[in-house]
């Protein structure tokens, strides 16, 4: 019988992914988090389709504003949405730093997130504009549920 190692190797260290909440029946979301989930990087993160239905969105967070907003789940647990979301995003993708490092500046974040909710109401119009150039849902829409 083999003796124990006296010095247990340590285990590297792997932090938890990121989590990504899209509307997969928005063409234009599909392909933006298409973009991303491209970029080196991106294995670091989960990519969630909450239109599919059946998503798994944990604590803190229902199907109906995760479809409203954009939502990501840092590697630690916490919700963040919005233009937050967006730039949790950009620290992760080595290729988006400098955007991410251009949020941080005093202000630039709230800028953001002004122009996020001046998006949203135009969002279904742009979705459909998408969809009429081409791109493709995720997860086709079931229903009458309008575009979002």
């Amino acid at each position: 019988m083999p003796l124990p190692d006296p010095e247990p190797q340590a285990r590297p260290h792997r932090p938890a992914k990121m989590t990504v909440y899209f509307d997969g029946s928005c063409p234009l979301c599909t392909i933006e988090i298409g973009h991303y989930a491209r970029q080196p990087g991106a294995e670091g993160i989960d990519f969630v389709d909450v239109a599919a239905g059946d998503a798994d969105l944990g604590p803190g967070l229902t199907r109906e504003a995760a479809m409203r907003r954009f939502h990501v789940r840092r590697g630690d647990g916490r919700l963040v949405s919005g233009a937050r979301g967006f730039v949790a995003i950009w620290q992760v993708l080595p290729r988006w730093r400098r955007a991410a490092r251009l949020a941080a500046l005093p202000g630039v974040t709230r800028l953001m997130e002004a122009a996020y909710r001046l998006f949203l109401p135009i969002r279904p119009a742009l979705s459909r504009l998408a969809g009429a150039l081409g791109a493709r849902a995720a997860t086709p829409r079931s229903g009458g549920r309008p575009g979002r």
